[in-house]
């Protein structure tokens, strides 16, 4: 056996200095295994929960379910998916959702590339108005923007929870994505632009690629925001047969509180795409790091 073998078979000794690094890290890796358990116990709470019945949620607690004997049930999700107009209200969740993000996000890149590149007369002045009216409260907008809605035949429409949604996103997403794309390189877009390259080409050519993972991170949260609204979706549909899941599920729960137990399999239901969406986009946030990255 060679030397070089004999010292690979050997166990590796850890230097002192990783351990006194390992040590220097510990707070650190324990707060993180705190702050996931505060977030991750509720939510499996919630999943446990979804499968239990009435009788055993209010005479023990969803951790009695992880010992036998188990009695899990799939009585809530029949309540839930048997409630009239659930399927429908589905269809219409990924009809507002899906163009909702795709509208919010196309403007939002474009909005920040023009901030960050074009110069024009007044662009500072924009900007500092966008930036402005993140501090607007929507509420107060709802119901001059619903009588707008109303007058023009839109109120009840997809239409109109796009309008909405985009015009109470966009703020924060131009604002998060024109400081993304200004800390580009500006030695690439000065050399697009000696080559004679037009902001048509700088934008999709070279902007877009290498913002991919801050798109990719606005696409995650703008697709969650829009799933999960209640308020633009129960204030601009009303009782219009267009009505997205978050709103339907409400009617699950009486006025005086009876039916609770039912929103723990709704909310499965609920969480289910928007986990998915964050778990396939993740690949390529990953991937849009290292192919936005720029070699020396």
């Amino acid at each position: 056996m060679t030397e070089v073998a004999v010292a690979e078979s050997r166990p590796r000794a850890f230097a002192p200095a990783e351990i006194a690094r390992s040590i220097r890290r510990l707070p650190l890796h324990l707060t993180v295994w705190v702050v996931m358990a505060i977030w991750l116990v509720p939510t499996l709470g919630l999943i446990v929960n979804s499968f239990r019945s009435v009788q055993d949620m209010g005479h023990a607690g969803w951790w009695t379910t992880l010992f036998p004997p188990h009695g899990l049930t799939l009585d809530s999700y029949e309540r839930v998916l048997s409630t009239p107009n659930v399927a429908t209200s589905l269809v219409n969740s990924l009809l507002i959702t899906i163009p909702a993000t795709v509208i919010q996000v196309t403007i939002a890149t474009m909005a920040g590339y023009g901030f960050a590149w074009m110069k024009f007369r007044g662009r500072d002045f924009f900007f500092l108005v966008i930036v402005g009216l993140m501090v607007v409260p929507i509420q107060m907008t709802l119901i001059p923007v619903l009588r707008l809605f109303a007058a023009t035949g839109l109120a009840g429409s997809f239409v109109a929870v796009w309008l909405a949604h985009t015009g109470y996103g966009l703020p924060f997403q131009v604002y998060l994505l024109r400081n993304a794309i200004g800390g580009l390189p500006r030695e690439v877009f000065e050399s697009a632009e000696i080559d004679g390259a037009s902001h048509v080409q700088r934008f999709w050519q070279i902007a877009v690629p290498m913002s991919v993972p801050a798109i990719a991170s606005l696409v995650i949260f703008v697709f969650i925001g829009v799933w999960n609204d209640l308020l633009v979706a129960l204030t601009f549909m009303g009782s219009s047969p267009n009505r997205p899941l978050t709103v339907v599920i409400t009617g699950l729960v009486t006025s005086l509180g009876g039916g609770w137990q039912f929103l723990t399999a709704a909310a499965v239901l609920q969480m289910a795409l928007p986990l998915a969406v964050f778990l396939f986009l993740q690949r390529y946030f990953v991937r849009g790091i290292s192919s936005g990255a720029v070699k020396g």
